[in-house]
């Protein structure tokens, strides 16, 4: 069922770039400790949680009954409803105990990006008003209890630091024995589903990061919906190679999970495609989930690795792609494997994340060349940035966001929120397009919008193009300055093992007649790896910057 656009007057129109979301079934109005309890009752015995480097595994009374005894730890500990806690750490089964024992009591979780070193975790720490903070003992050679020890005299609202799996663990969690389970139940009685719950800090490419405040109503419903959107059943088993302090694996990934009894398996700390492959083969893995980049890692593995073929897929029914665009090459080798129910997400942490998402029975063209259709219990327009008006289907412009998923605020920023909030739509800076069917196809950000010569070039059409070169594995275009035309686009390439290096005259070749011109990328570099974020998005700003400097010293 498909929901048109009604204008003020009562007349139905399908040319405005306007849908809205299925309403069947309803919002989940329960806090996220009651939606955990409710799937523990119901698929007690079915496995919840797996660490496979450790081989611990959890059911879902276990998993429960662990998260219960450390919410009583926290509350022992004097940590209380509303108080700040954050947790940095790579992907463990701590960080999906802390993130629902928080959840249970009221505390909100202030998750951190574990690249972050010491001056961006002492701003994220006094930001939020930090009093707890959860950290991995180390993580790629950096001593996270170190770092924060350097940091403490600057965090004047941080009292504890509990490090995972250390004697102050061990004696943190025995401390639960001086609450009792009533005490915790009668705490969790007094919740509601629209208090804050959690902070993500967005990563930002300008300036400090900000905190998104998002509620329980708002993180657990968007966790149900997209695992309803790869039709999740109890029986589903995840694997989450994406990390945790990001909305992709804390609420795509664990919040899907729990809201529908499937299982989590936790590959490893951080995105190994060996062990990726290698939890899905031994574990039995139903669905996947991933960046672009990580799915190419892998079918790169299965191509010049013997220990590996695509049978080890063959479990693989559904699974979830976002970040950025799906090149055809990987979802047709994808498809050809079996995974022929695997989905497209698009969002943003303001919003829960998720917006829109692709169905899994979705033709081959809509899941490489859009992101969907809106999510349920959602709305979804394109307007003009600058008038804001609703654009025609087919027009492109802002793409913005309205319902139950979009945030509560910026934590302790009311300018920063009026920003980007109005009227309850939030405006993602993203530029997208609208079909005549609601799919949408987002074409860039706005500040990546290059001008050249007075005309507007959306780099992901060109980069999208250039992924149908032979030798090309991946490719980014960003725009640098020119002095004729104010801007042109260098290309970005990551070329297959053993290919010739291509050169700008050979792009240009290869672009001629199928590119106007003026979208042909002047400038060629070749690359071994992106710079990327830790949630798996390449930093164009950093692309740019490169590009800048090479033109500044005289290379092509």
């Amino acid at each position: 069922m498909r929901v048109r656009d009604e204008g003020q007057d009562g007349v139905m129109s399908e040319a405005l770039a306007h849908d809205t979301g299925v309403t069947d079934p309803p919002l989940l109005e329960q806090t996220i400790g009651e939606a955990l309890d409710a799937t523990a009752q119901e698929h007690g015995v079915r496995e919840a949680l797996v660490e496979v480097a450790t081989g611990r595994r959890w059911t879902y009374a276990e998993l429960r009954s662990d998260v219960n005894l450390l919410a009583r730890a926290f509350i022992a500990s004097g940590v209380r409803s509303g108080d700040r806690v954050g947790v940095w750490a790579p992907n463990c089964a701590e960080w999906t105990l802390v993130q629902l024992a928080t959840a249970k009591i009221g505390a909100i979780l202030v998750t951190i990006n574990p690249a972050y070193r010491s001056h961006e975790l002492a701003y994220v720490l006094r930001q939020a008003g930090v009093s707890t903070v959860v950290v991995a003992q180390e993580f790629k050679g950096s001593s996270y209890p170190d770092m924060v020890e350097q940091v403490r005299e600057e965090c004047p609202e941080l009292v504890q630091t509990l490090v995972i799996g250390g004697g102050v663990w061990e004696d943190f969690v025995a401390g639960a024995h001086q609450v009792s389970p009533a005490r915790l139940e009668e705490l969790q009685a007094t919740l509601t589903p629209d208090q804050p719950i959690n902070i993500q800090y967005t990563s930002g490419t300008t300036g400090f990061p900000k905190g998104a405040t998002l509620s329980h109503r708002n993180i657990l419903n968007n966790g149900y919906f997209v695992g309803e959107g790869c039709r999740y059943t109890e029986q589903d088993v995840i694997c989450i190679p994406v990390p945790f302090y990001h909305c992709f694996g804390m609420v795509m990934g664990n919040l899907a999970a729990v809201t529908h009894g499937a299982s989590m398996v936790i590959p490893a700390a951080g995105f190994d495609p060996a062990a990726t492959l290698r939890a899905v083969r031994d574990e039995q893995c139903t669905s996947l989930y991933g960046v672009p980049t990580m799915f190419i890692a892998e079918l790169q593995l299965i191509d010049t690795d013997d220990d590996f073929s695509v049978d080890d897929l063959a479990t693989v029914r559904t699974g979830i792609m976002a970040g950025s665009l799906c090149p055809a090459s990987v979802m047709r080798r994808l498809i050809d494997a079996g995974v022929r129910e695997m989905t497209i997400c698009y969002g943003m942490t303001e919003t829960s994340p998720v917006s829109t998402q692709t169905a899994t029975s979705d033709p081959f063209e809509k899941k490489v060349g859009t992101v969907g259709r809106v999510g349920p219990h959602l709305e979804v327009r394109v307007v003009d940035p600058a008038t804001r008006e609703v654009l025609q289907r087919g027009e492109p412009g802002e793409f913005c966001t309205k319902g139950y998923s979009v945030m509560l605020g910026y934590w302790e920023a009311p300018e920063q929120t009026d920003e980007v909030l109005q009227d309850g739509w939030m405006s993602t800076g993203d530029i997208g397009v609208m079909d005549e069917e609601g799919y949408v196809e987002i074409t860039g950000r706005i500040k990546d919008l290059v001008i050249r010569g007075g005309e507007n070039i959306y780099p992901r059409e060109v980069e999208e193009f250039l992924y149908t070169h032979p030798d090309v594995v991946d490719a980014q275009v960003v725009g640098v300055p020119d002095e004729r035309y104010g801007e042109e686009l260098m290309a970005w390439v990551r070329l297959r093992e053993g290919a010739e290096p291509l050169t700008a005259e050979a792009v240009k070749e290869f672009c001629t007649g199928s590119l106007a011109h003026y979208k042909i990328p002047r400038h060629v570099q070749v690359i071994d790896e992106f710079p990327m974020t830790v949630t798996g998005k390449v930093r164009k700003v950093e692309l740019r910057e490169r590009g800048e400097q090479i033109l500044s010293e005289g290379s092509p």
